[in-house]
């Protein structure tokens, strides 16, 4: 049914050729941000969770919000 239904619409392939072309270049933009991204950058966003946890046991202890 589906088959019958996509095959009737003129120009479909255009749609799964633009969507395989925005996927690509997505991942390539990544993988390109991925190896140009500053170090240290990456650094301080793996241990900002650690360090919102210690601010909130630290809220609910009653100490200061220190950074």
């Amino acid at each position: 049914m589906y088959k019958e239904i996509l095959q009737s619409i003129s120009g479909i392939e255009l749609y799964a050729i633009v969507a395989m072309v925005i996927f690509i270049l997505f991942f390539v933009g990544m993988a390109i941000w991925v190896i140009k991204v500053d170090k240290k950058y990456i650094k301080r966003m793996s241990e900002l969770p650690i360090e919102e946890d210690k601010n909130e046991i630290s809220n609910l202890a009653g100490g200061t919000n220190e950074n």
